[in-house]
């Protein structure tokens, strides 16, 4: 799922994930504020490229698997974090590269 960037009005950026066409104009948050999305935002070069670490979404898996996810990264020698919701926490590109190809999973548009 991509994630969408919305902006609160003291300025700070939220980030929320949602699958494509579905992104709500506006979201309120667990503390009450509403945020706004920030089209601008979600194009900024921190996280094109300097938004190390990145939770990936995309290569998650159900948390009911999230210990055999650990257990194949560590088997594998591989230092990747999994949150207890199964998703993978890469600390850079290269560590990720390497995790998708330990699991026979291509990013295309990876640039690689």
């Amino acid at each position: 799922m991509p994630t969408y960037c919305f902006r609160t009005d003291d300025g700070e950026i939220v980030e929320r994930p949602f699958r494509m066409g579905e992104s709500p104009r506006r979201i309120r948050l667990d503390d009450g504020r509403v945020a706004t999305r920030d089209i601008q935002a979600e194009h900024l070069p921190r996280r094109a490229g300097g938004g190390w670490p990145i939770v990936c979404y995309a290569s998650g898996v159900h948390p009911d698997q999230a210990q055999d996810l650990r257990d194949h990264f560590r088997k594998h020698g591989l230092n990747v974090t999994v949150t207890d919701g199964g998703d993978p926490v890469y600390e850079n590109a290269q560590q990720r590269k390497r995790a998708l190809r330990c699991r026979g999973l291509h990013d295309r548009a990876g640039y690689d």
